[in-house]
């Protein structure tokens, strides 16, 4: 919808990474929109939203009722062993679960919103960006793939930490193992909407940049720039950052608790890594691996979403930067600098920030104070129950 197929094979990837995210979120029923070829708009559906409740519910109710996770072999003997492990287990529990409603009740209470902000792109994309080549934003088409990726790999290794727990596969384990990482892949694609919207915010940010560039060389080049040039690109970047800041306050608890849910999984993953190493002297074998590698992909997860708002906010901080190279030029005509101006001081009071909940900004530094905090829980939490290590 947002832009036709590439020739070269990185663009093929990319496309196909799309349309996998976008046909994956209708069959999940977390995209209840759709499409209208001839008005090149997106329509909230009332059926595809009552399917998709539909079919979560049936999805929530069999995680709840068939809880054969905290059977396997292993988790026995951690609960066996540590009484605070099943407890922290079992708040886990209903915090995952609390996020799947959230991610699943919000999205479709702002579907109306989410359709606007699509729509909004689709137009720009179609009036304004459609005649600049895809292929040059590599920065765009690397994200893509890296989150799509992410996607692919939290799925599979849910898979392999559900079925590397348990020896014997009955058919209620598998249904249950199934209910689970289902319902990860619904919440991994419902947050992956936002990522993939701020990157083709992004794409679109980078494309006012280097048309700034451009008359930047003009100027030097001796060529005349016209104001109503400037004018234009700063509408498009005016409305740029309105979309990015109502994205945001659409998303924003669903990122949050996201966030919060991963970062307590990583606790809880070293955490039980302690207990059966240490506690119950086992010596390291494919289990441990499985829960290696589970701390492992969440952690390149959570850092890819860091790195996606970093992008964008650093490409807004590009854009101020370019603005002052027209300082280099005297004698520049008074409409112009004028515009140029509006455009620096627009730029010096609005930039591309991420603030969740008015709480936090995502970018690297929040990141790092987040994977120190973690670390840190984690002594609280090895410390509170050292004697039962």
């Amino acid at each position: 919808m947002f832009r036709p197929s590439g020739s070269g094979f990185r663009q093929r990837l990319t496309d196909l990474t799309l349309k996998g995210a976008l046909y994956g979120s209708w069959i999940l029923g977390v995209f209840p929109f759709t499409y209208d070829s001839w008005t090149r708009k997106l329509h909230r559906s009332k059926w595809l939203i009552a399917y998709g409740l539909i079919l979560n519910a049936a999805l929530f109710l069999l995680v709840v009722f068939n809880d054969t996770e905290s059977e396997t072999p292993m988790k026995v003997e951690l609960f066996h062993r540590n009484a605070l492990a099943e407890l922290v287990n079992r708040i886990h529990d209903i915090q995952s679960l609390s996020m799947v409603s959230l991610v699943l009740l919000r999205g479709f209470w702002k579907a109306g919103d989410v359709a606007n902000i699509l729509n909004e792109l689709m137009d720009l994309q179609h009036r304004h960006f459609r005649h600049y080549p895809l292929e040059e934003c590599r920065g765009f088409d690397r994200f893509i793939l890296y989150k799509g990726g992410s996607v692919a790999l939290e799925f599979i290794s849910m898979l392999i930490l559900d079925l590397g727990m348990s020896p014997n596969y009955s058919r209620q384990f598998l249904l249950g193992v199934t209910s689970i990482c289902t319902l990860l892949l619904v919440v991994l694609l419902g947050a992956s909407h936002f990522h993939l919207a701020v990157l083709f915010v992004y794409r679109f940010v980078w494309i006012v940049n280097r048309e700034l560039l451009r008359l930047v060389n003009n100027l030097a080049n001796g060529e005349t720039v016209e104001s109503a040039r400037i004018d234009y690109l700063l509408n498009l970047y005016h409305r740029l950052l309105s979309i990015s800041n109502r994205l945001i306050d659409i998303y924003d608890y669903q990122m949050v608790w996201v966030i919060v849910n991963f970062l307590l999984a990583n606790i809880m993953a070293i955490y039980f890594f302690i207990i059966y190493t240490i506690s119950l002297h086992n010596k390291p074998d494919l289990k441990t691996l499985i829960f290696c590698q589970a701390v492992l992909i969440n952690v390149i997860d959570f850092w890819l979403s860091i790195e996606v708002c970093e992008l964008m906010e650093r490409t807004g901080r590009q854009t101020s930067s370019i603005l002052k190279l027209f300082n280099d030029f005297e004698h520049l005509d008074e409409k112009l600098e004028r515009s140029i101006t509006d455009f620096a001081l627009f730029c010096s009071h609005q930039r591309p920030k991420f603030r969740h909940c008015g709480l936090f900004y995502v970018n690297y530094e929040m990141g790092f104070r987040m994977a120190i905090a973690s670390f840190l829980y984690l002594l609280f939490l090895i410390q509170f129950d050292f004697w039962n290590l």
